[in-house]
């Protein structure tokens, strides 16, 4: 795996992996349920890709969606493909809130809503409740029938 993903917890945070793609729970949750959804590649320009990553994605997109809807309810999904500090194509998926969505008696501020997210203003978390969270996404990834395709 590339440098990219190692500094977003790989192999640890992963929430599930496709043939091009890892998804990994976002270790800075700047909105309940931010991800980070990295290529297995080397790749540091979109373009880089190949066909089929690109359909990948879809399937990846299609599987993440749904599964946070569920879970969370959020408002927007928001995606941020940035890669200044981070150089291997990867990008972040933020689920918006307009109303601040709790989880284990964690209250998420979503402190850019209605405008762009504010990535400076995560919600601290203890160790335990990232842990429950993480637990949490990939049962909901991992048993969503209506996404759930064969090369997973």
């Amino acid at each position: 795996m590339n440098k990219t993903l190692e500094k977003f917890g790989y192999p640890d945070n992963v929430l599930f992996e496709t043939r091009h793609w890892v998804v990994l729970l976002r270790p800075e949750q700047v909105t309940l349920g931010a991800l980070v959804v990295g290529s297995k590649t080397d790749a540091t320009a979109f373009g880089q890709l190949d066909a089929a990553a690109f359909e990948d994605l879809a399937h990846v997109v299609q599987r993440i969606e749904p599964a946070l809807l569920e879970q969370f309810n959020y408002q927007k999904m928001n995606y941020l493909m940035l890669m200044m500090v981070d150089p291997h194509v990867h990008f972040h998926a933020l689920p918006r809130y307009a109303v601040p969505p709790e989880f284990d008696g964690v209250r998420f501020i979503d402190a850019g809503w209605p405008g762009p997210p504010d990535l400076g203003a995560p919600t601290a978390l203890e160790s335990e409740v990232f842990a429950h969270l993480r637990a949490t996404l990939r049962a909901e990834l991992g048993t969503t029938s209506r996404t759930a395709h064969a090369h997973y």
